[in-house]
């Protein structure tokens, strides 16, 4: 029962999509958002992984030595932010794609 719904839904969806003329600003469009989703996909694994790995030696530096807690932070924080920059910049980019590319 579930297949015979799906297959008429997809019926349907194709009807409807012959319906629509596709012209060149929708494909613009689409291409658009697909770039900015792939941009933010892939702009964020980098800093991702990066702060990932700066937390889990700032976390066994700290547990090494517990005084140099506060130099070991510092340090992991701007290392943080530096890192994040690419995924910032990533951000800024898919905002063009979505809100400016027309």
């Amino acid at each position: 029962m579930n297949i015979a719904y799906a297959a008429e839904a997809a019926q349907q969806v194709v009807q409807a999509a012959k319906a629509v003329p596709i012209d060149g600003t929708i494909i613009l469009r689409a291409a658009a958002l697909l770039g900015a989703g792939l941009c933010m996909g892939l702009g964020a694994i980098g800093p991702g992984i990066g702060e990932g790995v700066v937390g889990g030696k700032a976390c066994e530096g700290i547990a090494r030595q517990p005084e140099l807690q506060g130099p070991l932070t510092r340090t992991m924080l701007l290392a943080d932010a530096i890192a994040e920059t690419t995924g910032i910049y990533a951000l800024i980019i898919a905002i063009l794609l979505i809100f400016v590319v027309t």
